[in-house]
């Protein structure tokens, strides 16, 4: 499978499993989760086609494991728009976490902190190198660190998804330190 068809059906699963399921006819369970037999049949019905084989392939190849297989069924692993509980517990989170964005949303995030705008959480990464690679999305990247630590004693609720990611409701502007520069 090429990678232009790779990113392809990686975006067409990211807006049905975690936005738009119903665009196409979808119901998830209130977990996130759909058949994947039921997911591949309603995009064939709305004409964009790809076959199991081609969907493992994208779960498997997706750098960040943006997406969960277990028996016959798929679900989104965190960053929903709709209504979804991941069932992820409670976790206490590592001293620091870090999250990437770009210059020109730090004055927003200085006055109001970060804020899950359409998501459900913040997303934090774990390390400086995957918050420089989120951020470097929208541009040249700045990341943030969060005094994770301190928020979980002031008791902010943290959730780790299967992939990785670091989510909380928000991170007041008091618990961010910016680089020097910004």
């Amino acid at each position: 499978m090429d990678e232009r068809r790779t990113v392809k059906v990686s975006k067409y699963l990211a807006r049905h499993l975690r936005h738009q399921p119903e665009a196409i006819g979808l119901t998830l369970d209130e977990a996130g989760w759909v058949e994947i037999d039921t997911l591949i049949a309603a995009a064939a019905a709305h004409g964009f086609r790809f076959t199991r084989a081609e969907l493992g392939h994208v779960v498997a190849a997706n750098d960040k494991q943006r997406f969960a297989i277990e028996g016959t069924r798929i679900r989104a692993s965190q960053g929903h728009s709709i209504e979804i509980d991941l069932g992820l517990p409670p976790t206490a989170p590592p001293p620091y976490l870090f999250h990437g964005t770009v210059a020109r949303h730090l004055a927003a995030i200085r006055a109001e902190g970060l804020l899950p705008m359409d998501r459900h959480d913040v997303h934090l990464s774990a390390d400086r190198a995957t918050a420089t690679r989120v951020g470097a999305r929208r541009g040249r990247p700045v990341v943030l660190s969060v005094d994770s630590a301190a928020m979980h004693r002031d008791g902010h609720v943290f959730r780790v998804s299967a992939n990785g990611v670091w989510l909380t409701g928000t991170v007041p502007p008091g618990y961010l330190r910016f680089p020097e520069s910004h």
